[in-house]
Order: structure tokens, then sequence, then C-alpha cells
């Protein structure tokens, strides 16, 4: 928990006891997260400082829910002196990363649906944006910071400086600017196995979670993640290939590894 920020108070401040609430996971900065006995809610504070950032995702997770793409509902909002708290229903299931190989698998097609669904949302009707004229004076911003988290970056990336990384995107950009602007799509913006969450009889999406980056961008920057984080799920190489395949078939394109690798490698420099 950052400096010393007390969610108890921010429930408090709220009318909510904490006893009627379990911690789940610090998240992101100083965002703390609770489920309620029940676990039909989720309640997420943060420090007076953060509020606004929060408040950001309480406007998507409510522009989501009018829209027929899963994921949960806003309950309450609370923003004051001790801090600000969203609440919102639980998307009963399981998280995907927390699915067996063959599992994933049977529910891969039903998340490829899912995903095309949420980017055939018309993206002009979306008044948020996270393309490239935000997202890389972001990661310039968090590269000049020196704050990049080395634990997001891939291993052989590791060891290379974040500048560096960031100096070889740079000559890509004007190019994925152009594919962009012809290619807009509404992307979840964090679009890794644990933010979608699965019915475990049906292997059917219940539903997308941790919705705080939503905003219009190249479909890339979704596929990117989602294709890269379940490569840890995969048993091979060959089964990782036979997956994206057929992802790109259900969803309906012919990956392009150029955007792929692009978008992969951008990532986890604006996060900091």
């Amino acid at each position: 928990m950052s400096h010393g920020h007390d969610p108890r108070k921010v429930l408090a401040s709220a009318g909510y006891s904490i006893e009627d609430w379990s911690p789940v996971t610090s998240g992101e900065s100083g965002a703390a997260v609770f489920r309620d006995e029940d676990a039909t809610r989720y309640a997420k504070c943060v420090p007076a400082a953060e509020a606004a950032a929060l408040k950001t995702e309480h406007d998507r997770v409510q522009w989501l829910a009018g829209r027929r793409v899963p994921g949960p509902q806003v309950l309450d909002w609370h923003s004051g002196e001790a801090g600000a708290l969203l609440i919102t229903t639980a998307v009963p299931g399981v998280p995907a990363d927390q699915l067996s190989a063959t599992d994933l698998r049977a529910a891969w097609e039903h998340i490829a649906d899912a995903v095309r669904g949420l980017h055939a949302l018309p993206a002009q009707n979306c008044p948020f944006d996270r393309g490239l004229d935000m997202m890389v004076p972001l990661a310039r911003d968090v590269v000049g910071r020196d704050a990049v988290n080395p634990e997001f970056l891939s291993v052989e990336q590791q060891h290379t400086p974040p500048h560096e990384l960031l100096a070889r995107l740079e000559p890509e950009i004007a190019r994925m600017l152009a594919y962009e602007a012809a290619d807009t799509v509404v992307c979840h913006g964090d679009l890794c196995l644990p933010n979608i969450v699965v019915d475990p009889e049906t292997l059917k999406v219940s539903g997308f979670i941790d919705l705080g980056r939503l905003g219009t961008a190249d479909r890339y920057a979704d596929l990117s993640l989602l294709l890269a984080n379940a490569r840890e799920a995969w048993e091979d190489e060959e089964q990782a290939l036979a997956a994206d395949t057929l992802f790109a078939a259900r969803y309906g394109l012919a990956l392009d590894r150029d955007r792929l690798d692009f978008y992969l490698h951008l990532d986890p420099l604006t996060w900091g």
C-alpha cells in the first residue's frame, strides 16, 4: 500500500464496514481491491491523489456496461479526503489464466469471439482514446523518468536499457500511426488472460474486467498482449503457433507480425 494509504478509511467514509470485505490483491500503484462476503461485489480503493485515475476506470466500466459486451457494472462511486472508492459487480467465473491448457484451448474460440465483439463496437462512439498519440508520449515519459518496471519486459529485453528499447520503436511510429488511422477499434487496453473471465462449465467468456485502459486504438494493441500472454499457458511453441492460427481464423484476420511485435514492445514502456 503506498503513502500509508488506509483503504479501510475509504470504505468507512463511504458508509461500508471493512468486516464485510476481504482483501483480494494490491493492484497497480496504491490501489487495494476487496471482495464482499458472497463474492458478488468488488471494491477498489485508492488514495485521494489517485482518485482521478480511478474515476477514468469508473467512466469506462459505465460506458462499456451500456454496450453489448459482457463486463462489470458500476454499483457505487465515492471520492473524498480519505480517497476514492469504486464498487462494481463481480463477473462470475474464473480468470482465463487459471484454466488448464486443455480448458484454455477449449475456451480459445469463445475468447476470439468475445474480443471480436469488443472490437466491433463503433469506435467513433467511444469517448476514450488510447491511441499512439497518447501512448507514445506516455512511454517517453515513463522511460525518461527511468520508471519502467523490468518485470513487465520480456526476459530477452530485461538487460537492454529502456531508452534503447524505445529508440528501436521510434522509426516504426509513423507507419504504425498510418495503420491505426485505417484500423481503429475499441480496445480493452490490457487484454491479458487474468482480465478475461470465463465460465468454468461452458468455457464461454463471462466478461472483461480491469477496464482502466479501455479506449480506441489499433486492434493489435490488444491482440499482441493476448497472444503473448497466452503463450505462457501453452505447452510448447508448436501449440502456441497453432493457437495463434486458430485465433486469427476465428477472429477473421491474417496476423501482421510487425504490428504484433511493435505493440508488444511498446506496452511495457507505458506502465510506470
